[in-house]
């Protein structure tokens, strides 16, 4: 339904996608059957979903544009995202990963499987990972040949295939998980895009969120995004890394970010909904 209303605009769209609950899925499978099979690593769980989620969606569009005659195509590209293999993050993991866990059990797992465990509020312990900031697409010539080509691209899912660079120039994947967001945005400044669409589980941004007090935002300025990131306004893990993604993008030359829910999402892109940051 998105999509329909914003290619029949004749809008190029790039889809991505977040796979958190997945990547946990698999990861408890894994653990579950370890006595039977092989692990599976953190990289090829990402890769893993990548995959799934991008069949899906190339299966539920492709179903939709053929049903309404629009003449487009769909592709999924697996996407390795490069970063910087010292990276403060990997000396300082804060990802949580995976399921909840009690306080024996995180111990037992940091002494199984060398794992970093944080505490996650008071829902109980979860393994924590890397989360470095991206910094090149390695794709991102097989993207830019789709769209030309004129296909609808889904790409850097999850925030994209974490890898470094060896000394030799071969690419190795780690075990960290990048932020969808800030992928999002930088693949969005490398293909020039006008808008970054954030899609989340509110129909605006909130001052205040949750208080008596809360204040929806209808609009705001790039400098008013950074002085209500300063202020505290927006938490860790929900609101803050999509505020901080948006600054980054138009901070680049993207012209204007929205963030609403999937199901308004047209009509924010037409003014009729959501939050809209501009410079």
């Amino acid at each position: 339904k998105i999509n329909q209303h914003l290619i029949e605009k004749n809008i190029n769209v790039v889809v991505t996608h977040g796979n958190g609950p997945q990547v946990g899925f698999i990861l408890l499978r894994s653990e579950i059957a370890k006595n039977e099979i092989h692990e599976i690593p953190l990289p090829s769980a990402g890769a893993d979903t990548q995959g799934a989620l991008g069949y899906q969606i190339q299966q539920a569009v492709g179903n939709l544009l053929r049903q309404k005659n629009i003449e487009k195509k769909i592709a999924t590209v697996i996407t390795q995202v490069l970063v910087d293999k010292n990276d403060d993050a990997f000396e300082n993991p804060t990802k949580p990963i995976g399921p909840f866990l009690t306080k024996e059990e995180a111990k037992s797992k940091k002494a199984e499987y060398g794992w970093d465990i944080a505490k996650d509020a008071d829902r109980g312990y979860r393994r924590v990972v890397a989360s470095p900031i991206p910094q090149k697409i390695i794709e991102q010539n097989v993207i830019e040949h789709l769209i030309e080509n004129n296909y609808l691209v889904v790409a850097v899912g999850g925030g994209g295939i974490p890898v470094i660079q060896e000394k030799n120039g071969n690419l190795k994947g780690v075990p960290a998980v990048i932020d969808k967001d800030r992928a999002s945005s930088l693949l969005a400044n490398n293909l020039n895009a006008d808008f970054l669409i954030i899609s989340t589980a509110i129909e605006r941004v909130f001052l205040n969120f949750g208080k008596e007090n809360q204040q929806e935002i209808i609009e705001m300025t790039l400098n008013e995004a950074k002085k209500y990131c300063d202020e505290g306004h927006f938490q860790k893990g929900s609101m803050l890394p999509k505020i901080e993604a948006s600054i980054t993008f138009l901070e680049n030359g993207g012209k204007e970010v929205i963030i609403t829910t999937p199901e308004l999402l047209a009509d924010a892109v037409f003014g009729n909904a959501g939050t809209k940051i501009r410079r």
